[in-house]
């Protein structure tokens, strides 16, 4: 399986433009745009209109993004259940799946399901959930997700008290040895972005900040120089 992109000095910070954010009738031509402005993953947030309050993409929209682009496909399910879905996005082109807590009874089942399938394995976290929903699987885990927003719809104001569990997630994070990567998404600019990375985190998902800027290459540019400089924590390898 291939590396996170955590290795080298310029891939320390890991920027995923949530397509969520894109133009919809140009969807391979926004992802091809945003590997060309410097991106390293793309987000791909799929929901059900149950576990959230909107309705996005299935598997075939993954799989029709998948020759679009080179960057690995960060897909993240806010469904309910999740479980019976992770092998159709899995051989749809997923690179990542990322599920949350409450969206099925056992998280350490649905977590080695999508190891088996040869996927990098993600956990969201909502801004109500505990950090203690996670402590007891972080062996299977390769990405913590922080929403920083109520999940559901793009260009939301960032939630200032997620800081906290964050700088909580690092020190949890560090203290496992594991190159687990720490993620957050909501609300992501240059000035939030700042504050995530000095918590701890190192990947961001961006959708308005990029997406509805006209140059996308300088939008990922000032979310990279908005970044204070790296801590060494974050130069594992994610192998």
């Amino acid at each position: 399986m291939y590396n996170l992109g955590m290795t080298g000095p310029k891939n320390r910070l890991i920027i995923a433009p949530s397509l969520l954010a894109a133009d919809f009738l140009r969807l391979g031509a926004e992802a091809a745009a945003a590997e060309h402005a410097g991106a390293n993953w793309l987000h791909v947030d799929i929901m059900d209109g149950h576990f959230v309050p909107n309705l996005s993409f299935g598997p075939q929209i993954v799989q029709a993004l998948r020759p679009a682009t080179s960057l690995p496909l960060d897909v993240h399910l806010m469904i309910a259940p999740a479980e019976p879905y992770i092998a159709a996005f899995a051989a749809a082109g997923a690179d990542h799946i990322t599920v949350h807590p409450e969206s099925g009874p056992h998280l350490h089942r649905t977590l080695q399901l999508i190891r088996s399938l040869g996927k990098k394995t993600g956990v969201a976290l909502n801004p109500a959930t505990p950090i203690d929903s996670i402590a007891h699987v972080l062996d299977l885990v390769d990405i913590v997700l922080v929403m920083t927003v109520n999940p559901g719809f793009s260009g939301q104001t960032f939630l200032p008290l997620q800081l906290a569990k964050i700088a909580a997630l690092r020190r949890l994070i560090d203290s496992t040895g594991r190159p687990i990567a720490l993620q957050v998404d909501g609300g992501i600019t240059p000035a939030t972005a700042r504050h995530a990375l000095a918590a701890g985190a190192n990947a961001l998902v961006a959708g308005t900040a990029i997406f509805k800027s006209p140059d996308y290459a300088a939008a990922i540019a000032a979310l990279r120089t908005a970044a204070p400089a790296p801590r060494p924590a974050l130069t594992a390898s994610l192998g």
